[in-house]
């Protein structure tokens, strides 16, 4: 384990971190808010931490691997989440450290689960910090940094592929540095382009820019009360649409920019996902139709119910938990599913589902003809057994992380579909679950165990398992002979 480099980076993150409180400083100074100086002082103490780790580790060697980038990645999440959790409680915004880290973990973590009970009580620049904690997460801690970060060495893909969700990461240019910029400015466009159309329909520039950062990182933090009931149908639509389009492979987007047309409409994973909306759209839509006036305000709440779950983004525009079973069953199934591989959208992922049919599919033709070979293929590519046998055991950990957090849950006063959906909104980074943690209610009643069982369940869904748990494995810190 080259331990220097990684508590290096870790440095330069926490480093990076101080200059992006700065920026919720200037929306305090503008809004002349006293929380000007809890966010002061919290970029000051993540300066002085990143100054001293970067001095401490500066002569370090830059060979990476694996095993150093799973750590990486793992604790700085934990570092940002700290630190990034430090403004909500000197402000006094939230006083509880417990309550603040719950919230800003679901901030990074892009899952827009929440202990407030009532949001808009809160500073504008403390809302600003909440939001912005989902654009930063949304693509990507590490991504960001290796995006700015100029003497990273080019193993840095270790980082991008332990961080990146999916069953299969790779460069979409040879620089891993190139790679994560290319990422982040197809990012920044289409937050700004979300933006844009929201300014169109009549939204201010502070709400707009607030929601683009929760659509863009599929975080869904709303910044009132009723989340986004209380907007214009329009605007409604706008982020329904862009909540699907954050959902899909950001590799798409890539080749769309490159003008690969072909390839990009040829993708097996992106016409399973919208075929998936569109079937989910068309049986919510009758089954909750006696509940709404008019077909027109039906599809629309429906529409926005399923991308926003899909896409784990968790926004909502009507309270689904008192949605018929029926609907309430498709929106449980669609929390497990989650986006396309490649996107800001947590959940299994799509394009891993799809090759957990195609194992189950060769298994019972096997059974019929055992002597039979037979490949599986993933976007007209023969998909490598390496793959498949990572996507079956990956499928198996989520099962048993599930099992486990849904048991320590149990132990908690609330009924059995409270603690399931909490374990599967938080595990699954969707935010919203159904019952005392439905659209209409919040987590703020477990208790500060349970706080920290569910912010670990975040970090574990987000980084899909494997970075933090690797990170408390003694041996893995042991140094190679």
């Amino acid at each position: 384990m080259n331990k220097k480099y990684v508590f290096y980076i870790l440095g330069q993150i926490a480093t990076a971190q101080a200059g992006l409180l700065i920026l919720s400083v200037i929306v305090a100074l503008i809004y002349k808010e006293t929380a000007v100086f809890a966010f002061l002082a919290s970029a000051a103490i993540s300066l002085t931490i990143g100054v001293l780790l970067t001095l401490i580790n500066r002569s370090h060697s830059k060979d990476i691997y694996a095993k150093e980038g799973f750590v990486i990645v793992a604790l700085a999440w934990l570092v940002m989440s700290a630190i990034g959790a430090l403004p909500f409680v000197i402000s006094g915004d939230i006083p509880s450290y417990f309550d603040a880290f719950f919230e800003t973990v679901s901030g990074f973590t892009t899952t827009g689960a929440s202990i407030l009970k009532d949001v808009e009580s809160l500073s504008k620049s403390a809302l600003f910090w909440r939001s912005f904690t989902h654009w930063i997460g949304g693509m990507g801690v590490l991504v960001f940094i290796v995006a700015l970060i100029p003497n990273m060495a080019d193993k840095s893909i270790h980082i991008l592929r332990a961080e990146m969700p999916g069953p299969i990461v790779g460069k979409l240019v040879p620089r891993a540095r190139d790679t994560a910029k290319i990422l982040y400015l197809i990012y920044i466009v289409m937050t700004m382009l979300e933006m844009v159309f929201l300014l169109l329909g009549g939204m201010s520039f502070y709400d707009s820019l607030l929601h683009s950062f929760a659509t863009a990182g599929t975080g869904g933090f709303g910044i009132k009360n009723s989340s986004v009931g209380g907007y214009s149908p329009y605007l409604q639509w706008v982020i329904t649409i862009f909540m699907i389009l954050f959902g899909i492979n950001f590799n798409l987007y890539y080749l769309l920019l490159i003008k690969k047309f072909k390839a990009m409409i040829k993708s097996t994973e992106l016409w399973c996902y919208i075929s998936i909306v569109f079937v989910s759209v068309v049986i919510i839509s009758l089954n909750t139709y006696p509940l709404y006036n008019t077909m027109s305000d039906t599809i629309r709440n429906a529409s926005f119910q399923v991308s926003s779950i899909i896409s784990t983004t968790g926004f909502s525009t009507v309270n689904f938990d008192a949605w018929p079973v029926l609907s309430k069953s498709i929106l449980l199934i669609l929390m497990f599913l989650g986006g396309c591989a490649g996107s800001t959208a947590g959940g299994l992922k799509i394009s891993r589902v799809m090759l957990l049919f195609k194992i189950i599919y060769r298994e019972l033709k096997k059974l019929l003809h055992p002597r039979n070979v037979q490949s599986i293929s993933l976007e007209y590519k023969i998909v490598e057994e390496t793959t498949l046998s990572a996507v079956t055991s990956y499928f198996s950990l989520y099962i048993v992380c599930i099992a486990v957090i849904f048991i320590l849950l149990s132990l908690e006063p609330f009924d059995m579909e409270t603690n399931f959906s909490a374990t599967i909104a938080c595990f699954n980074n969707v935010g919203p679950g159904f019952s005392a943690v439905g659209p209409a209610a919040n987590f703020a009643d477990y208790s500060n165990l349970s706080k920290v069982v569910l912010s670990f369940a975040m970090l574990l869904g987000r980084l899909e398992i494997y970075p933090m748990l690797l990170a408390i494995i003694p041996t893995v810190w042991k140094r190679k002979r």
